[in-house]
């Protein structure tokens, strides 16, 4: 932190150049802005414009083909020659083939036959083999397609049974036809299909497809030309069906895109377009740029000069009164600074003026990373902390480096306890991001102590003492974690080191013990694994809940132990039902020490249990780290035979990409989903979001926390593959799961609320 006098001179020319010159360069980049874009809006409107004159002619064409088509295909003659039973292809090509192309310019006529097939062909008005038309006919089926369904649509049955054919009434051609764009010979062309039908109304006894009549035009030199005047617009060109002949384009270069029936371009239609908005633009940007430059030049020079007459006359004082109260490595106050900025405070304190905070902060196992790393590593971490502290805190709060590891942190001004608590989660959060350095990632946390005055203290001295107090009080609770200073804080932290050794001599001397709670089929009645849980009962302490224990085990690196523990009871225990799975929660922490798979592989051996009955369960925080060893560990786990649940789905992260880059075995549903089923209005709706979630990713589905005859019902009508709760069972010892299952199966459903179970004590 830099002195408030060393920049005053800076502060005064900043705070009367800066607006000026924003205000400047905001009001000339604005003008810029809305001339290019009012004239880029113009030209795209001219182009716009002319595109859809362009497609309003091209309609026109099509429908002069179809009109053209008409005098052939709605003609007794051609209707009967057409027919199976009476064929004449001689006479459609003198009749159609020919006809056509002579009086019309059609260059390719097909007339496709009753049963699908090509019954004639002519290319420029001759006779052409059928056989060769097998692409051209497969990219305009859908045409033939459309226009046989229509025909075959427009029959009417009469009250006596016949059924009459009824033509469009209205439109310029009485025929049923189709029209579009085709490639031929890596060209586009338009291509017409209309159906072939006598002249007059004609009764049958059943609909028979129609035969139907192709033609196409290319699109020549004459017929672009004829699009051009009807669309008045410029250079019209074709270019080809081919990806690598439809290059980019400049911008006022217009492109009309002409697909074929099924959706793959036949061509484009290019134009050089009309651009009266650029053409604006040309006249004024050179004039309107030559200002801009002069301005932002001369702001420029004013500016710099200015700046640099300031900084010349506040850097020797400066630079002096930095370096007497700053720290070298981090730039942060040091601890004389900081002593003097406390003094003040307290002296100015007022009521009015709200509550000073002060924070100790100090960087979890450091010492271990100068051990490992070196010391030049461990200068790079207490930059990069200090780095991340400055940007954290607010403005008016001071920080200094107190010693190695330790900052301390005053907050003048603080409201109270809550402004102080958002501080530390912040710190906390963003410490929770690693740090990369030396070409790797450091996972390094902190633990934070805290105070206020005047509530602890209005002397400095008490007000530091009680702040570090808190802070070895917070580092006793496991570190990476913050505390206010509490008279009952020294018992606190005694009372939770005695549990920690209480839990040490449990594992050692075997004191805890685990139950298994089933996991049932969705009809409740057939039990196809457990789940392993731990409890403990101390004898002075008594029972002890696992959401107390296991965080303690986390903190002071108990977990590892206390999961194998697990491990290797469930595997002995779980020997005696080979019909059963068998299901073990993973901590993040277990999972992720170096020696997970060794001891997983180690246990299942030592147990003589089979690896594809056991499931390990893992929460979504084992990817909190994106760290790919975790990946790794994920697969390995999964090469040895042992399944793999991703558990309390739902409450994380929640998030598809992990689920996607590693197929989980088992998604197990988070009990709060199943707990809002009977009150929560959307809960039914995400439940079965989840559940196909789970499904579509070839996953099993397991929904826990089950504990009413309706949250059956309702999962019941769902893809869910396993339930588990207190409706089917509590947990139990293992010598009573046999029981367990009888009793299920035992069980009769009900039709209206699902398995007729009890809960068992």
């Amino acid at each position: 932190m830099t002195p408030k006098f060393a920049n005053d001179g800076t502060r005064l020319a900043n705070t009367i150049l800066f607006p000026v010159v924003g205000l400047v360069f905001v009001a000339i980049a604005f003008s810029v802005t809305l001339i290019i874009y009012t004239s880029r809006s113009a030209d795209i409107a001219a182009m716009h414009s002319e595109r859809d004159l362009l497609r309003g002619s091209t309609r026109l064409q099509l429908q002069k083909m179809a009109k053209e088509q008409e005098g052939v295909a709605i003609w007794d003659q051609t209707f009967v020659h057409s027919r199976p039973e009476s064929l004449d292809s001689a006479w459609l090509d003198i009749n159609i083939g020919r006809w056509l192309f002579q009086n019309h310019g059609h260059e390719r006529t097909l007339v496709i036959g009753e049963d699908r097939s090509v019954i004639y062909s002519a290319a420029n008005g001759l006779w052409q083999r059928p056989a060769d038309t097998g692409k051209l006919v497969e990219a305009i089926w859908p045409l033939i397609a459309r226009t046989r369904a229509r025909y075959i649509n427009g029959y009417t049955r009469l009250s006596s049974g016949m059924q009459v054919l009824e033509r469009p009434a209205a439109g310029f051609t009485r025929s049923i036809h189709e029209m579009g764009f085709v490639a031929l010979d890596d060209a586009p062309a338009l291509v017409s299909v209309t159906a072939i039908a006598p002249e007059v109304k004609r009764f049958v006894a059943s609909r028979r497809p129609p035969a139907v009549l192709v033609s196409i035009k290319k699109l020549d030199a004459s017929r672009l030309e004829a699009l051009a005047r009807m669309s008045s617009i410029d250079r019209l060109q074709v270019a080809s069906s081919a990806a690598s002949s439809l290059p980019s384009v400049p911008h006022e270069t217009g492109t009309y895109i002409l697909k074929d029936p099924r959706g793959q371009i036949a061509g484009r239609l290019v134009w050089r377009s009309a651009t009266p908005g650029s053409a604006i633009l040309s006249g004024v940007g050179p004039v309107l740029l030559l200002l801009a430059a002069a301005i932002a030049t001369l702001t420029g020079l004013v500016l710099f000069y200015i700046r640099q007459t300031t900084r010349r006359l506040a850097r020797s004082e400066a630079s002096a009164q930095h370096a007497a109260m700053h720290d070298g490595l981090t730039g942060l106050a040091n601890r004389d600074f900081f002593a003097v900025r406390f003094r003040e405070e307290l002296a100015e304190w007022q009521k009015a003026n709200g509550a000073i905070g002060v924070i100790y902060v100090d960087l979890d196992h450091f010492k271990d990373i100068n051990d490992t790393l070196g010391h030049a590593a461990g200068d790079e971490v207490i930059r990069e902390a200090a780095r991340r502290l400055r940007i954290l805190v607010p403005d008016n709060a001071t920080i200094a480096r107190i010693s190695g590891d330790e900052f301390a942190l005053l907050l003048p001004g603080c409201p109270g306890r809550k402004a102080l608590e958002a501080v530390l989660k912040r710190m906390q959060s963003r410490f929770a991001v690693p740090m990369y350095i030396g070409g790797s990632h450091l996972y390094i946390s902190l633990s934070a102590g805290a105070a206020i005055a005047p509530e602890d203290s209005l002397s400095m001295g008490e007000l530091l003492r009680k702040a570090d107090i808190a802070l070895y009080a917070a580092k006793a609770d496991g570190r990476g974690r913050w505390a206010f200073f509490e008279q009952s804080m020294e018992e606190q932290v005694r009372t939770r080191e005695n549990l920690a050794h209480a839990l040490r001599r449990a594992i050692d001397t075997e004191s805890l013990h685990v139950l298994y709670q089933p996991q049932t089929t969705i009809d409740g009645r057939t039990v196809l694994s457990v789940e392993a849980l731990l409890r403990w009962t101390d004898p002075d302490m008594g029972a002890i809940s696992p959401s107390v224990f296991v965080p303690i085990a986390e903190e002071t690196g108990l977990i590892n132990d206390l999961g194998l523990y697990v491990l290797r009871q469930a595997c002995t225990d779980a020997r005696a039902w080979p019909h059963l799975g068998l299901a073990v929660n993973v901590s993040p922490t277990q999972f992720r020490h170096p020696r997970f798979i060794d001891d997983l592989r180690e246990t299942l051996e030592q147990a003589g249990f089979d690896p594809a009955r056991l499931e390990i369960e893992v929460t979504e925080t084992v990817f909190a780290t994106s760290s790919p060893e975790v990946m790794e560990t994920l697969t390995r786990v999964q090469e040895m035979g042992v399944r793999v649940a991703l558990d309390d789905f739902g409450v994380g992260y929640s998030s598809l990409s992990y689920l996607r880059r590693f197929p989980f075995d088992t998604l197990k549903i988070d009990r709060s989903f199943i707990a809002d089923l009977e009150i929560g209005a959307h809960a039914h709706s995400i439940l079965s979001t989840i559940i196909d979630l789970g499904e579509a990713l070839g996953m099993k589905v397991v929904a826990e926390g089950i504990e009413t005859a309706h949250q059956v019902a309702i999962l019941q009508r769902t893809n869910c593959d396993k339930l588990q709760g207190f409706f089917m069972s509590r947990p139990v010892p293992p010598e009573q799961i046999r029981g367990v299952e009888d009793r299920l199966a035992a069980a009769q459903p009900d039709a209206a609320t699902g398995p007729a179970l009890t809960i068992s004590a």
